[in-house]
């Protein structure tokens, strides 16, 4: 087990910054039932398996005030029990989440003025 974790660091020494940090978010990742990743899909962005759906689809949903309950009825090809899976996984991989969320954001100047006007009503 030690040779195995030196080895690791080793590698991990040998990579550029961000390639080290990407391999290790990436490897700290696998013990979630129902999040995955897939290069052709999202680029990699961590999603819900056998779905296109990101997780931070997930959190968004969660921050603007919707239950964990609630969310499947806006996501109805998820399980509540993949709700729950991808909050735990954004609790324990908060910085990166936060990073697509932030990357997906799009400016209000963008939002066409009857989408504006349709969420200003609720």
């Amino acid at each position: 087990m030690q040779s195995q974790i030196a080895n690791w660091f080793n590698i991990c020494d040998t990579l550029a910054p961000d390639t080290a940090k990407n391999f290790i978010s990436m490897t700290a990742t696998t013990n979630s039932r129902y999040v995955t990743r897939k290069p052709e899909i999202l680029s990699g962005e961590p999603i819900i398996q056998g779905t296109r759906t990101p997780v931070r689809a997930i959190v968004e949903n969660w921050r603007l005030g919707i239950r964990p309950e609630e969310i499947p009825l806006h996501l109805p090809h998820l399980t509540l029990a993949q709700v729950f899976d991808a909050l735990s996984f954004y609790l324990d991989n908060q910085a990166e989440v936060n990073e697509y969320i932030e990357r997906n954001h799009v400016s209000d100047e963008l939002v066409h003025p009857a989408i504006k006007a349709r969420l200003n009503q609720q």
